[in-house]
């Protein structure tokens, strides 16, 4: 989970190729790629995939020259940045032998992008603040006749991410609003930003008292890499992303992440074999870097729509 990842523009520099034909790679599923924010990115381990599937000549059939394998459809997944969620789509796409696509631009519009058919499986922790309940109001909300399934994922620690020691003593809202704290957010759509929010209006807090709110990084790494830089004070964000860069922690909240997984003609045996996968205990062995999050529920189906097969 921690390979270098590199851009459309180093991987068409170490192939000798344009970036041009880098994203043509992308596109027809020979190169696999994964996005944070409106960033593309390939991980090193696909590379190495790439460069030896190029040595590999290709075996022309004699008795049906003219016949071509038509390559599986890749699986999109969108929505939330989380590193077991990568961890998934690695582990599952070579078990499977199946292209994962993942696409991290937060819970919101990853779960609009299921609505709208332009993905496969969501991944979300958006808390109703009416309810205080987690992604099944905004799931009954949105997907009325589609066929559809909620599978948990994990329940993960958010917190306060703040420099080994916390030296500005940071260990409540409040203290966000203090003129020595420089504080910097997530984007707006973020499960993380929605359960900020639903916490500083409960404590009262108006967003202009926050120095940084404005702010926006994409994913929780990048936001844990300011504390890390020594740019600013205080992130929210959760107890993995501090665990990577060695920062502090300090435990807020427990959150519901779940894989939303939407069935159509063309992926239903696809994502049938993920979500076995997903439930298999291959996988739960697979997962050893677990500091945060807390697998008890894992692969358990909260919720599917009457058209949906049984899945357990």
């Amino acid at each position: 989970m921690d390979e270098r990842a590199y851009t459309p523009d180093e991987v068409a520099q170490i192939f000798q190729i344009s970036k041009h034909t880098v994203y043509e790679l992308i596109k027809r599923g020979e190169l696999h790629a994964f996005k944070i924010g409106n960033k593309m990115r390939i991980e090193h381990a696909e590379l190495e995939r790439y460069k030896e599937s190029r040595k590999a000549p290709a075996k022309k059939s004699i008795d049906a020259p003219h016949v071509t394998s038509m390559p599986t459809a890749p699986i999109r997944l969108s929505g939330s940045h989380d590193f077991l969620v990568e961890h998934f789509a690695k582990q599952a796409g070579n078990a499977l032998n199946l292209p994962i696509q993942p696409s991290f631009i937060g819970s919101l519009e990853g779960l609009m992008m299921l609505y709208r058919g332009q993905c496969d499986i969501a991944a979300i922790h958006l808390l109703d603040p009416a309810s205080q309940e987690y992604n099944l109001p905004f799931i009954h909300q949105l997907f009325v006749y589609e066929n559809i399934a909620v599978i948990r994922f994990a329940a993960r620690q958010q917190g306060f991410i703040v420099a080994k020691g916390n030296p500005k003593s940071i260990l409540d809202f409040t203290d966000l609003t203090r003129k020595d704290v420089q504080f910097i957010n997530r984007q707006k759509g973020a499960g993380t930003r929605f359960l900020l929010d639903s916490k500083l209006s409960a404590y009262g807090i108006h967003p202009n008292k926050i120095n940084g709110y404005g702010q926006e990084e994409w994913n929780h790494l990048s936001a844990a890499s300011y504390i890390n830089r020594g740019m600013a004070d205080v992130t929210f964000g959760i107890q993995s992303a501090a665990s990577h860069l060695g920062l502090d922690f300090v435990p807020i909240a427990q959150e519901k992440f779940d894989l939303v997984f939407r069935f159509t003609t063309e992926n239903k045996q696809n994502l049938l074999a993920l979500i076995q996968y997903l439930q298999s205990a291959s996988f739960k062995e697979s997962l050893t870097d677990l500091e945060g999050y807390s697998i008890q529920d894992l692969g358990k189906v909260i919720y599917q729509t009457s058209q949906t097969e049984e899945l357990v």
